[in-house]
């Protein structure tokens, strides 16, 4: 790989970048093999590092793969392919998963509207599927003959019956446009000095998650970088403290990077170099800012909360 080129950018503008004198440090960190692999980014392809790890390793298993589309992702590029045939390459790195998973395990995998029916064949081929999320990204092309593009799908499956789901980890904080009460004491909500709010269980439609972009201190040059929020959510719901993460396409390392920050372990495998030292630096970055946006004093919040 070559030394990457520092871009000029906004004075605003907080998206991370590797400097050329950093390379050498943050190469250093990778590995390339499973002989140590707990709270490592392993740089290779995952569908041959996936083989080396010993059985049984993790708890949750969250896999952003390359949709059913052509797109490149730095030096690496995925082609647009016959649905059968995504789904049947899904199932040569899904295969290989089973048997790291503990039987407790949670399963994610992320697609668009595209690669949804693959998803769930495949991962029911393998897993119990237990529901499938729809999140609003927020942003996205307008068409002229088509609706906007603006949402994608997380497939929730467990290995078992029996795993891990922390309802009041992942509450939201949402307003109360008309607050209740009985002899004038607030039915299921409070008030507070920035308005009346209750604490909801999540449903499977999220709307309150950002994209990452220029302005925020998690965003990088990943063209399909996920919101830590959106790790946050998954990863409290679906793990505890200490459990372990495995995320076979980890690009930027938005899974690590989230799992650092709630005290959990993780193994990153991601093919594309610079993505790996991305998520080496925010790994560093992270060491002395554990924030995420949107989520705070253990409370998720709706999207643009501060300014309501």
């Amino acid at each position: 790989m070559t030394a990457p080129q520092t871009k000029t950018r906004a004075p605003r503008n907080r998206t991370i970048e590797i400097g050329p004198d950093e390379v050498g440090r943050l190469r250093a960190n990778l590995r390339t093999d499973t002989i140590k692999f707990r709270n490592q980014v392993i740089c290779g392809d995952a569908l041959t590092v996936l083989d080396q790890f010993p059985e049984a390793s993790f708890d949750l298993l969250f896999a952003d793969p390359p949709y059913n589309l052509t797109k490149s992702f730095g030096e690496e590029s995925f082609r647009q392919t016959s649905v059968e045939d995504y789904e049947n390459w899904l199932g040569t790195w899904l295969g290989k998963c089973v048997r790291l998973l503990r039987s407790t395990a949670s399963v994610y995998i992320c697609g668009d509207w595209r690669s949804s029916a693959a998803i769930e064949r495949a991962g029911s081929r393998y897993f119990k599927l237990q529901n499938r999320i729809t999140w609003e990204r927020e942003k996205g092309r307008g068409a002229k003959r088509n609706w906007k593009n603006s949402s994608e799908d997380i497939w929730f499956f467990t290995a078992s019956d029996s795993y891990t789901f922390n309802i009041d980890a992942v509450k939201i904080k949402r307003r109360v446009i008309a607050p209740y009460t009985i002899d004038g004491e607030p039915k299921d909500w409070e008030r507070a000095d920035d308005g009346n709010h209750r604490l909801t269980h999540p449903s499977n439609v999220w709307t309150d998650l950002t994209v990452p972009f220029w302005s925020m201190p998690e965003n990088t040059d990943h063209p399909t970088q996920k919101p830590e929020k959106l790790l946050a959510k998954v990863i409290l719901a679906s793990t505890n403290e200490g459990d372990q993460i495995l995320d076979p396409f980890a690009g930027s390392g938005t899974t690590a990077v989230v799992a650092k920050k709630l005290g959990r372990d993780f193994c990153a495998i991601e093919k594309d170099e610079s993505y790996c030292l991305l998520a080496q630096k925010r790994l560093e970055l992270a060491e002395f800012d554990n924030s995420i946006q949107g989520f705070e004093n253990g409370v998720f919040h709706e999207r643009n909360w501060k300014k309501q």
